[in-house]
């Protein structure tokens, strides 16, 4: 199965040895150079950051959800361990990832 763009799924990211949600935000590519899926991982710790955007109640997890864009990465198939949702988060994340220019500043 391949991640597909707005997907949720539980990742190996080499943290604490558990796996952390994540929202696929890389575009789909048939013949893709590299199989790397681009993901930005989320979080319920909401540090005011201008790197953090507030998603709301996601409907695959328990709490309130912030995507951290400053730890955007790419990660490998087999570390995606297991798919949660499809849902309208994968919107609202590529939303986020795309509210910052290059220099980390807030587009807006």
């Amino acid at each position: 199965m391949s991640p597909k763009p707005g997907e949720g799924w539980l990742a190996d990211l080499g943290l604490a040895a558990k796996a952390c949600p994540v929202i696929i935000i890389s575009r789909e590519d048939p013949n893709p150079p590299r199989v790397l899926f681009v993901y930005v991982p989320l979080t319920t710790q909401n540090r005011g950051s201008r790197y953090e955007v507030e998603l709301g109640k996601l409907s695959f997890l328990t709490e309130l959800s912030v995507a951290n864009v400053q730890a955007i990465g790419s990660i490998p198939l087999p570390r995606l361990e297991r798919k949660l949702a499809c849902s309208s988060c994968g919107r609202q994340a590529r939303a986020a990832s795309s509210h910052f220019d290059g220099e980390g500043q807030r587009g807006d």
